[in-house]
């Protein structure tokens, strides 16, 4: 059995995931950056390997991330706790898609989602130092058939310009959005059942609420 802990790291500067976390009632510290420093991008290349499957893609960068978190924690004399890391990533036809580079690139991946299914792949990786395991989350997203003043006016608000896919579920992009099947909190970006299975396997012990 493995030791209980009541702590962890989560290496991203995600707002969505600290949210997601709090959600389960998972206790966090957030590994700070220095300014200027991409956070854990400075650490992981995150280029897709040629003839790389979406699927091993995203479990590859999660692990790395992980990694690259425990190295940063261990150098700064943090106490070693579990650091928690994730990626997420479309694919569609096959293609790895992640964050779009500009607003140009927003308009082009929202008119390929446009009117068809995707997949939303989201891994997660936990490292201790000693071991480091994953798992991964695909769920499939539908949308509507969109116009270009509906992206037009999409990319305008910014929303897309931090999200891989160019869209944010729980944004203004819902009004896009026919069916999902899958994980909605996967979809956002941290898969809470694979999270909670995952963090279980490392030994955390949830606190008891307080009344």
């Amino acid at each position: 059995m493995p030791a209980t802990l009541s702590s962890i790291y989560l290496a991203s500067s995600s707002p969505r995931r600290r949210d997601l976390l709090h959600q389960i009632g998972v206790k966090f510290d957030v590994l700070a950056f220095r300014s200027g420093e991409r956070g854990f991008d400075t650490d992981v290349d995150e280029t897709p390997l040629p003839g790389e499957s979406p699927e091993h893609y995203v479990e590859r960068v999660a692990l790395n991330k992980a990694h690259a978190g425990m190295r940063r924690a261990l150098w700064r004399g943090l106490p070693r706790h579990p650091v928690l890391a994730a990626d997420t990533a479309i694919n569609i036809d096959g293609c790895i898609t992640g964050k779009p580079v500009d607003a140009d690139d927003a308009n082009a991946i929202l008119w390929r989602l446009s009117g068809r299914s995707h997949q939303v792949l989201t891994a997660i990786a936990v490292s201790n130092g000693r071991r480091t395991q994953s798992r991964l989350s695909v769920s499939e997203v539908t949308f509507r058939s969109l116009t270009q003043d509906d992206i037009c006016r999409y990319i305008a608000t910014g929303e897309p310009m931090d999200k891989a896919g160019a869209y944010g579920i729980q944004g203004r992009a819902a009004a896009f959005i026919t069916e999902i099947r899958g994980s909605y909190s996967g979809i956002m970006g941290l898969p809470l059942f694979e999270t909670a299975s995952l963090l279980e396997v490392f030994g955390y012990q949830y606190e008891a609420a307080e009344n």
